[in-house]
């Protein structure tokens, strides 16, 4: 007689990143992506590690609310200098300054991931930490660098999975991809939690 499965519940990335998602597509799982409606303005004083745990909890809900049956992924990372949050450039001439603030300086990179599903009542968030040492960074070098990678989409600036490499003395974490946008090593451990199986 044949065992009877229980098919697991359809995975979403809250999230339109497409790092996030180049990520996620390594665990060889079906899933879907999914936009969160979520304001990310920060909350006067509010400090980056508690934004960057704040967002990706409202991401993962945002998402779980419309589709409650599914296990949730929402994530944010925010880069921190001397305690002061740094979003996305956007444009060209911010990313100029935010890169050359950071030059010779020790930038933190706080990644949170939660994992939510509605129908189960389960969730689970946690947060990486990344210090990043940035090199003594020319004018010119950090131009070139922006107009042969144009991060405009990343926070603080650089792709260290890129070119952005090259900007960096050092990178100290415990969960390798946390810099890139997605904390694997914890979004493994949350969605095994949650239900889904892994190898």
């Amino acid at each position: 007689m044949l065992e009877s499965v229980t098919p697991q519940r359809p995975l979403i990335l809250g999230s339109t990143s497409r790092y996030r998602r180049e990520l996620v597509e390594r665990l060889n799982l079906p899933f879907t992506t999914a936009a969160p409606d979520v304001d990310e303005t920060p909350a006067p004083g509010e400090a980056p590690g508690h934004l960057a745990l704040r967002l990706a909890l409202a991401k993962a809900h945002a998402v779980a609310a419309l589709h409650p049956d599914a296990i949730v992924i929402g994530s944010d990372q925010v880069s921190d200098l001397n305690g002061q949050p740094m979003g996305k450039p956007l444009v060209h001439e911010r990313a100029v300054q935010q890169l050359r603030s950071m030059r010779g300086q020790t930038v933190m990179f706080h990644t949170a991931v939660a994992v939510v599903c509605k129908a189960t009542g389960f969730e689970q968030s946690d947060i990486a930490v990344i210090k990043t040492v940035f090199r003594d960074l020319t004018d010119d070098e950090i131009e070139r660098y922006l107009r042969a990678e144009q991060p405009y989409d990343c926070a603080g600036s650089a792709k260290s999975e890129g070119l952005g490499i090259s900007l960096l003395d050092a990178i100290h974490s415990d969960d390798p991809t946390a810099l890139i946008g997605l904390p694997m090593i914890r979004t493994c451990r949350m969605v095994r939690a949650a239900g889904i199986q892994l190898p």
